[in-house]
């Protein structure tokens, strides 16, 4: 009896030593501007995102949600993230970020800034404006002529310590025609993408380079991010407003100021173009695209998530405001 016992341990050890286990860690979501952790649609994204994946996903609230979001400077917004993921003992094996439109510039900040938190493992960014916007948002809509000429009007203005104190997009308002202001003046974006000569800073690049895969994901359809292809750092030309900048051709990746060429080089950038709007992805495209990279097939020591099935929903696609 004992023996019989015995060989039927080892089978089963055996068996489940050759059978393939999918493994999850937790994701943290980083909303974007004008949407907050409370509202449905990203309650909804969440849990959808979890149970396709299997991994428990928690969404970070920053401040008062909507108000903050537009008038917090980002720097504080990131500080803010910063802390309280160092105090959330779920994530401290490690955890992926998910996060969307200027959440994906908070959620970047927390990994090159941020001392002291666990293990990033994979970022996925949702439509962000991660070269910058130069035109005010929606601006797509009125042609690249008359946004180029909003912009214009506007680069006087922006690039003061009132209004980038005030407003939180201002940190990342990047006018091709008005780099050495930006450069001078704007709050946040200069610093995370490491591009002030004098003070670049090599931790950033290590830390952001020590992701296992970053996806950057670009909406085909894209009016709110003038142009659309800064959600793969692609932008425009100093001093021009044509012809767009693929990533690959541009300085930061040329040079590696943050580490995108060095993750490029070793096959961890995806970048993928969905036919959306910024609003949105497509349900076949989330399952498709973010979903496989919150299940991790590494298990974090002692903490296993079995992966569960799939899902579905009436609608076509998810957090569309």
């Amino acid at each position: 009896m004992a023996r019989a016992l015995v060989s039927v341990i080892l089978v089963a050890v055996v068996f489940a030593a050759s059978t393939p286990i999918s493994f999850s860690i937790p994701f943290i979501f980083v909303h974007g501007i004008y949407e907050e952790c409370k509202s449905n649609n990203t309650i909804g994204f969440i849990e959808l995102l979890s149970y396709w994946s299997g991994s428990p996903g928690h969404c970070i609230a920053i401040g008062n949600g909507i108000m903050d979001s537009w008038f917090m400077p980002l720097q504080r917004q990131t500080d803010i993230l910063c802390e309280k993921v160092k105090e959330m003992e779920e994530l401290k094996e490690g955890f992926n970020i998910v996060a969307t439109s200027q959440g994906t510039l908070t959620a970047r900040g927390l990994v090159q800034f941020c001392d002291g938190i666990p293990p990033v493992r994979n970022f996925i960014s949702i439509h962000g404006p991660q070269a910058g916007i130069a035109s005010v948002p929606l601006c797509g809509n009125l042609g690249p002529f008359l946004c180029g000429f909003v912009a214009e009007l506007l680069k006087h203005r922006v690039y003061t310590d009132f209004v980038q104190g005030l407003l939180a997009p201002s940190g990342y308002f990047k006018i091709p025609t008005a780099i050495p202001q930006y450069l001078e003046y704007a709050s946040f974006l200069p610093r995370l993408n490491n591009e002030r000569p004098n003070e670049r800073n090599s931790t950033y690049k290590e830390r952001f380079s020590s992701l296992n895969t970053l996806v950057l994901i670009m909406a085909e359809n894209e009016t709110v991010l003038v142009p659309k292809e800064t959600s793969w750092f692609g932008y425009y030309p100093e001093g021009n407003w044509f012809p767009i900048l693929s990533p690959h051709q541009t300085p930061l990746y040329k040079e590696d100021w943050i580490g995108l060429k060095t993750l490029d080089d070793e096959g961890r950038v995806k970048f993928i173009s969905v036919a959306s709007d910024h609003f949105g992805v497509p349900e076949e495209d989330i399952k498709k695209y973010i979903v496989p990279y919150l299940v991790d097939d590494q298990p974090p020591t002692l903490k296993l998530l079995a992966k569960k099935g799939g899902a579905s929903t009436s609608s076509g696609r998810l957090f569309s405001r």
